[in-house]
């Protein structure tokens, strides 16, 4: 079989269809984006039996974990990139999607096929059915088999919650990377940033070296610290490692100074990417340490073409210019705080903000951060874990946030056109990646 092909299964008249095929997978197994808590599985019972049945596709292959709080599908991303310009097979697993399932699966920047999707789960379902797995488990053993079928060189993974218990965490990566710590799924994770990093830290693997992009607090330092020295793994701070780093803003992207690298054109826009430009040159050294051929040029290509290589959305992205609009998958509050920084600096007349958030998510911490002197459009993306607008549009008034609510994101979105002055007006489309995933469609 060659690399571009997809397995010829056994036809079955009765097959699934694409979208019958997505149907099943969220029906039978919710997915933990959607609904929340109730499709969260603990533990690795379920990861490490879909990996018996697959004969451990992942063991095929080289792998880079990444984890964090925030910024995880960047540093993905542009490593992906970046090995990519360097002549590797790249695989790519990352979580949520935000118009198709298969941004999930990519090779070099290819989404797997559809009829790879369908011919999986009719081809397997029996035998991953009785370990009753969960969305995220079994979609990432799909990612792992596709990957070895395609041969691919390296597969960069993300990790989808927390880390220690994260399905993710069966594979032996030759990397490690922590993109920083943010109070997030606190339900599970924690509800201090010391315990969050603890379960962060469980991708931390014995006598593998691990990136740590931003230390932040001396007590959540410590933890990777004290983690890293009890697995005998070495450890590299980027704030510390790449010390002489400078970051300027160039147009709607970036550019980058450091020892090695002066003038790397970004090609991401949005405050955070500087933190995460520092964590990914860090982590190429790392990776040349160990023997990954990785030139200067695959590094400055990698960031100058990440959008076009990867297909990467959702990061500060712009989807239209009369009048401007710019989304953000941002959904806490040390998200958010970049986000308000960037709005801060942008140039406008007037704020529109298209605003949703998930009903699990500390809506307070995110609301209080939020500009005041914007016009809001309140609204409910299209999946159950929302928070209902009108709810949202109260608890957003305590903070003086003031703006009308729209049952569905097209309509908020539709609104917020009509409103703004198409030349010197700024609209912003963010508060959950389901909101900014309901809004890309209408600029495609």
């Amino acid at each position: 079989m060659s690399r571009g092909d997809s397995p010829s299964f056994f036809y079955n008249s009765k097959q699934m269809t694409y979208n019958e095929t997505l149907e099943y997978l969220y029906n039978q197994m919710p997915e933990y984006q959607r609904i929340g808590d109730k499709a969260y599985k603990e533990g690795l019972e379920n990861s490490l039996a879909l990996d018996e049945i697959f004969h451990r596709p992942h063991h095929r292959y080289k792998t880079i974990h990444v984890g964090g709080t925030n910024g995880k599908g960047s540093v993905s991303h542009l490593l992906a990139a970046i090995l990519q310009e360097a002549g590797y097979r790249v695989g790519l697993y990352t979580s949520p999607h935000l118009i198709d399932f298969r941004e999930r699966i990519k090779v070099n920047g290819a989404m797997v096929p559809k009829q790879y999707v369908v011919e999986f789960v009719e081809r397997y379902k029996d035998q991953f059915e009785p370990v009753m797995p969960s969305f995220f488990e079994l979609t990432m053993e799909m990612a792992f088999l596709y990957f070895a079928e395609q041969e691919v060189d390296v597969a960069i993974v993300e990790v989808g919650l927390g880390g220690r218990l994260d399905s993710t965490n069966i594979i032996d990566p030759d990397l490690s990377i922590i993109t920083n710590i943010g109070l997030d799924h606190m339900k599970i994770l924690g509800d201090t940033l010391p315990k969050i990093a603890a379960e962060k830290a469980g991708i931390i693997k014995p006598h593998t070296p691990v990136v740590v992009g931003e230390m932040g607090s001396t007590d959540v330092a410590q933890v990777f610290i004290d983690k890293a020295a009890s697995e005998g793994a070495p450890l590299v701070f980027a704030q510390l490692y790449m010390n002489n780093f400078a970051a300027e803003r160039e147009g709607q992207g970036w550019l980058f100074h450091a020892d090695g690298y002066p003038a790397v054109v970004g090609q991401l826009g949005g405050l955070a990417q500087d933190k995460n430009a520092r964590t990914v040159l860090t982590a190429v050294e790392i990776l040349r340490e160990v023997d990954y051929t990785i030139s200067t040029e695959a590094v400055y290509r990698g960031f100058a073409h990440v959008v076009d290589t990867t297909g990467l959305m959702g990061r500060w992205q712009q989807l239209a210019t009369s009048p401007r609009i710019i989304c953000d998958i941002a959904h806490n509050a040390h998200g958010i705080q970049y986000v308000v920084d960037q709005l801060q600096s942008e140039r406008y007349r007037r704020l529109h903000i298209v605003f949703g958030m998930a009903n699990d998510k500390d809506a307070e911490s995110v609301l209080s951060l939020l500009p005041k002197n914007a016009v809001y459009y309140f609204t409910r993306a299209s999946i159950e874990r929302v928070l209902d607008e009108k709810e949202l549009a109260n608890k957003a008034a305590a903070y003086g946030l003031n703006g009308l609510t729209y049952p569905t994101v097209p309509k908020a979105v539709e609104a917020a056109r009509k409103t703004a002055d198409k030349e010197e007006d700024l609209i912003f489309i963010g508060g959950s990646s389901f909101i900014v995933a309901d809004a890309l469609p209408l600029f495609v």
